[in-house]
Formats: structure tokens, sequence, C-alpha cells
């Protein structure tokens, strides 16, 4: 094996040697610090414009926290690369996100939120499930809009699994009635099941609603809308007995009872005067608006 000695060189062809490996090493050297220098540039992007789309239970500045926790998220290179190649961070109440890049600095967070329709209080914590009776969330925070579903009987409840309840048709219940009163802008507090049916409790209002059966509920729903305008208008609490009300009867039995605390023993008669004037009242604006 020959190895390079320099006594094997003359002055002239060593200096030409020399010169040689001196450019070799300073481009290489040129190469490196360009490269760190191509590195540094890349470190310090940053995506500054974020768009979030699609949320509804977290603010768009939430969302962004949650997803870009980091420096190094909002790095438009390293954002690429994870968003593309990695699995997706787990988001509460989140069935999956998407980042689209306008630009090289700014971009789209598409919110895929996981469809609840109710939650129950189970061990002091709040049991989120969606339309098919999933149990999707287990929480402590308790979500505005999302009504709670009392008077259920049910065992173990376990993440990620149905709810142990024997009637599937409540599900569908449930889920019929949360769409309806999304579509009439009617927010609830709670959906409570008995032995006489469905009675809902209104959101921002001290009214029950009592629907009974789930016989021709979508009607009674409808009646709901047009009535409780009117009821707002005059400022009245208690609970209004829609469980008669059919849409195919001519005449319907609807009640509306005035909620008695805070009353006086004197004031009952005065009070079920108002009862009765009121739900006249309350019938014959209904009849008038559904004609």
């Amino acid at each position: 094996m020959a190895f390079f000695n320099k006594n094997s060189f003359d002055a002239e062809e060593l200096d030409i040697y020399e010169e040689e490996n001196r450019g070799g090493r300073w481009l290489r050297t040129w190469l490196l610090v360009m490269l760190v220098l191509i590195i540094l540039v890349c470190m310090s992007l940053r995506i500054t414009d974020i768009r979030v789309i699609g949320n509804t239970t977290y603010t768009e500045e939430e969302a962004r926290d949650l997803v870009f926790d980091s420096a190094y998220e909002l790095n438009p290179i390293y954002c690429f690369v994870r968003n593309t190649f990695f699995e997706h961070k787990e988001l509460p109440f989140v069935e999956d996100y998407d980042i689209r890049f306008r630009s090289p600095f700014s971009c789209d967070l598409i919110i895929y939120e996981k469809r609840i329709v109710g939650y129950l209080d189970y061990m002091s914590s709040y049991m989120y499930f969606d339309r098919d009776g999933i149990v999707v969330e287990n929480s402590t925070e308790k979500l505005e809009g999302i009504p709670e579903i009392t008077g259920l009987s049910f065992g173990h409840i376990v993440l990620n699994r149905r709810l142990p309840i024997d009637d599937d048709e409540i599900f569908a219940v449930i889920m019929n009635i949360t769409q309806q009163l999304s579509t009439y802008g009617i927010e609830s507090d709670e959906i409570h099941f008995d032995s006489s049916g469905v009675t809902i409790r209104l959101s921002g209002a001290p009214i029950d609603v009592k629907l009974g059966s789930e016989d021709e509920i979508d009607a009674k729903l409808l009646a709901l809308s047009d009535m409780l305008p009117q009821i707002l208008e005059r400022g009245l609490e208690g609970t209004l007995d829609l469980s008669s009300y059919s849409e195919t009867e001519d005449s319907n039995e609807v009640s509306f009872r005035i909620r008695e605390e805070n009353k006086e023993p004197e004031e009952s008669e005065a009070k079920k005067a108002e009862e009765t004037e009121t739900t006249e009242d309350i019938q014959k604006e209904t009849e008038q608006s559904l004609q």
C-alpha cells in the first residue's frame, strides 16, 4: 500500500498540491457555512396567519393554542412534515383536524368536531355521547349548548363504548329533539325521561316543556316554537304542557302552569285565573299562527 510522503515531491509539486488542497478545504468550509445558514433560515421561518375553520367548541385562539402548542409547531417545514407523515394530536371533543397551507406563512386549521348530542353526569365527570350513544368524551368541563340527559338507568360507562341503555330508540329521540330545537333556535339545558314521557328544560328561561310520549314530537316542538315568543314576552315562569298536543286533532289540550315558588297563599286564586287566561291566549295565538 502506498502512502503519501511529502519527501517524494519536489518543492514545486508540493506547492501545487498544497494550493489545490487549500482550495478544496475552502470549498468544503464554504458549503458547510452555507448549509448552516440555510438550516438557521429554515428554523427561523414562522407561520404568522392561522385561520380556524369548523370550530364551535373552542374559540379560534384556543384551537390554535391546542394544535400549535410550541414554537416548532409554527415552523412551516416542521408543521408540514408532522401534519403529513405523523399521527395528529388527540384533542378533546375533536374527531380530527387538517392543516392546509395558503402560503409558507399562512394556513387554514380545519377542525372536525365530534358530533355530540348530550351528556350524562357520571361519577363527578361529564360523559358526552354522540347520536349512536357512543361515549366520545369524558371531561370535567361542561360545554355550552349541550343538554344533560337525566332519568335514564344505565350501568358502568366506558369511554368509546355504547351507553348501556336497554332502549336504543332513546338515542334517536334525543337526536331528533336536539336537531329540531336547533332548527328553531331553541336551546335546552336538560332533557328528562320518566314514566310520563319527555320533559325539556329551556336554557336562559325558567320554563319546562312537557312533551309526553314520543308520538308527534315534531309537531309538539313546532308548536313550542310558536308559543315560546309569547311566553317569553310575558316573562312567565313555569311548565308548558304539550303532552296532549296533536297535529291531527282539531282541538288540543295545552296548558301553562305558572311556577308556584315565592307565591303567597292569597295569590293562589289570582294565579289560577292568570294560568287560565295565559293558556287560552297562548292556544289562540298558536292556532292562528299554525293555520
